[in-house]
């Protein structure tokens, strides 16, 4: 049975943000919001957890993980983006995207695109999100909570809180959000490719 928790939107509860960061530790799997519906987190090393996200969502090594941060300067350890792509980046966050790039040494080989050697960057602009990120103190491993079946993230928490009680360790309730997923924006080639219309504005990448 998984943890509920009540946060408030604004002023996240800072006692409620450690017992989540905690969990996480621990190797439990979260639900938490973000600006484009909730997403499913977990310790970025936490191999027994990400097997687990992959089952709720019914994924495989060809997905394209994301690693959600606090800001650009962590940019950088995970990703190898160019000057020109980090202007862009600047400009544009945070928001409702996710943004495709080569992976660095520092990413662990099992979040990698088994294909691609691609890791999804995302920095979200959602107090809650926020708060967590920066009492983890680094990026968390994440993708968004989109059901087997279904092409639009979750965005009732107690509906969250229905189907996936006894498959997640804790739920953090941020409230009604929107359903669309992020707009999603590959950056390993020569110029920006916009692969998925979602929550932000895909018109600065075309």
């Amino acid at each position: 049975m998984s943890q509920f928790f009540y946060m408030h939107p604004d002023n996240p509860q800072a006692r409620l943000i450690k017992q989540a960061v905690e969990i996480v530790h621990r190797g439990g799997v979260i639900v938490y919001p973000t600006d484009s519906g909730y997403a499913l987190g977990c310790h970025i090393g936490d191999k027994k957890a990400l097997e687990r996200i992959c089952r709720i969502r019914d994924i495989d090594r060809e997905h394209n993980f994301t690693l959600v941060c606090r800001d650009l300067s962590e940019l950088s350890e995970y990703a190898r983006v160019d000057n020109a792509y980090f202007r862009l980046l600047k400009n544009n966050t945070p928001g409702a995207y996710t943004f495709i790039f080569k992976g660095t040494k520092e990413v662990p080989k099992r979040l990698l695109n088994s294909k691609r050697k691609t890791i999804g960057i995302r920095i979200p602009e959602n107090n809650i999100a926020m708060a967590l990120l920066e009492a983890l103190g680094e990026p968390l491993m994440s993708t968004t909570l989109i059901l087997p079946g279904n092409d639009s993230a979750e965005f009732d928490p107690e509906e969250i809180r229905d189907n996936l009680e006894h498959q997640v360790d804790l739920i953090l309730n941020g409230g009604y959000l929107g359903e669309k997923p992020t707009t999603v924006v590959d950056f390993t080639d020569d110029y920006p490719q916009v692969i998925r219309t979602g929550e932000g504005d895909p018109e600065p990448f075309n």
